[in-house]
């Protein structure tokens, strides 16, 4: 991601992101995944993944997450995959210090976590699908790290494009990033022109026809 591009996509929401994945016919649109506290900012860059298994016979090598906070680069999501599951937390107030520490700009869970308080002092983002308060200990454990994932339904690669805000959260593919960005930058921009004009005193009909609305994607 070039300087350019990082400063087109902090004007972007997860929704101009989306309308742009449809219009290329590309899954990264995720539902239910939530920011944990309202002091959650809006997060985006390049995808550390966690992949996480049920607990049995396989000992853990390492402590969850940790590897991946190890691996990260300033502004680097820590992307967790812990299979939708609600029963048991998967991250927590010690890893969100220590991977807020290094400059990690924020994780986002295919599951729960705990410990939203500490995210808050922290101001820390952690966008999940819920908290729960029970330990990850003897219930799951980290199968691999930088690994390809499931999120949501979504593949999702190492050094994949990941945006968070209230909305949601969206992947962007690495190989597909340029064309992505370009063309949800266009629709943010046409966007802002419908607004614009309707604050001048355009009639809302007359806008919604200006610039054809309902068929923003298909060219």
């Amino acid at each position: 991601m070039n300087d350019q591009q990082r400063k087109r996509l902090k004007e972007l929401s997860t929704t101009n992101i989306s309308d742009a994945l449809d219009f290329f016919h590309l899954k990264g649109a995720c539902w239910g995944v939530n920011a944990m506290h309202p002091g959650c900012s809006r997060i985006a860059g390049e995808a550390v993944t966690v992949r996480l298994i049920p607990a049995g016979a396989l000992t853990p090598r390492v402590h969850l997450g940790q590897q991946a906070i190890h691996l990260a680069k300033a502004g680097d999501i820590i992307v967790v995959d812990n299979a939708s599951r609600l029963d048991v937390s998967c991250w927590g107030g010690v890893l969100s210090t220590a991977a807020s520490l290094k400059g990690v700009s924020g994780v986002v869970v295919d599951g729960a976590c705990r410990d939203i308080d500490d995210y808050v002092e922290l101001g820390f983002s952690v966008y999940a699908l819920g908290a729960v308060v029970a330990s990850a200990r003897g219930r799951v454990i980290e199968d691999d790290t930088n690994c390809t994932i499931q999120f949501r339904g979504v593949q999702v690669n190492p050094g994949d494009i990941v945006v968070a805000d209230r909305s949601g959260v969206v992947f962007i593919p690495k190989d597909r990033f340029a064309e992505v960005l370009d063309k949800a930058y266009s629709l943010y921009e046409r966007e802002e022109a419908m607004c614009a004009d309707l604050r001048s005193g355009m009639d809302n009909l007359a806008v919604d026809a200006k610039y054809s609305y309902n068929t923003m994607l298909e060219k």
